[in-house]
């Protein structure tokens, strides 16, 4: 295993995990009934999270491209492949669909949201449900890139 190995391998682990976290765990807990609340809560986690998944997605993919081109003729090699495709997966659903949504959350007044509010976010939750299922499959893949090097080689 080689120091780029770890630290793909640490910022795929990282990147998953927040995508994870999101969709299972605080997506939930968004959802309060009165619009008011509900479109606060959404703009304060976007404030936060447009600075930090952007600061691990870069270095994530990055090093993917990295390891995966470094790792041709291995055994892991589409595994590494696969894990890049499902990265730019990520991307795509990122900045052709999350984004604008964010963007225009950003700007709602929480007291008079656009009267077709509740269908823009379930268009977001339906993206960031791609979004996450992508982090955790290149992670995966990453793993098994790993293991399929080790026992082999």
């Amino acid at each position: 295993m080689h120091s780029l190995d770890i630290v793909n391998l640490f910022c795929a682990g990282l990147l998953a995990g927040i995508e994870f976290v999101v969709r299972f765990g605080v997506r939930g807990a968004l959802n309060v009934p009165d619009a008011y609340d509900q479109i606060r809560l959404r703009q304060a986690l976007v404030r936060r999270l447009r600075v930090l998944v952007p600061a691990v997605y870069g270095p994530a993919l990055l090093s993917t491209v990295a390891a995966t081109a470094g790792s041709r003729g291995e055994p892991g090699f589409a595994f590494r492949c696969s894990a890049l495709a499902a990265l730019l997966v990520f991307t795509a659903v990122t900045f052709a669909g999350t984004v604008p949504v964010n963007k225009a959350l950003l700007e709602w007044p929480p007291g008079a949201p656009p009267l077709d509010w509740r269908g823009r976010i379930r268009r977001w939750e339906r993206l960031d449900t791609v979004r996450a299922l992508a982090a955790v499959t290149a992670f995966a893949l990453l793993l098994a890139a790993l293991a399929r090097n080790l026992t082999v080689g």
